[in-house]
């Protein structure tokens, strides 16, 4: 699922726990926090950015 991101909002994006900035990841539809270890969704255009909704990476 490649999903996009107006560039503007994704530049402003930080991580609700570490407040680093995210990478996205186009391929899983997700915004990436390499700091937290955590990969929050994106659902229909819309970064879910709730901890309890990311899903821990993997490693």
């Amino acid at each position: 699922m490649t999903t996009t991101l107006d560039p503007w909002l994704l530049e402003r994006l930080v991580c609700p726990v570490t407040r680093q900035p995210l990478r996205h990841d186009k391929e899983a539809g997700e915004l990436v926090s390499e700091a937290a270890g955590l990969a929050y969704p994106i659902r229909d255009g819309v970064p879910v950015m709730l901890v309890e909704e990311a899903r821990p990476l993997a490693g």
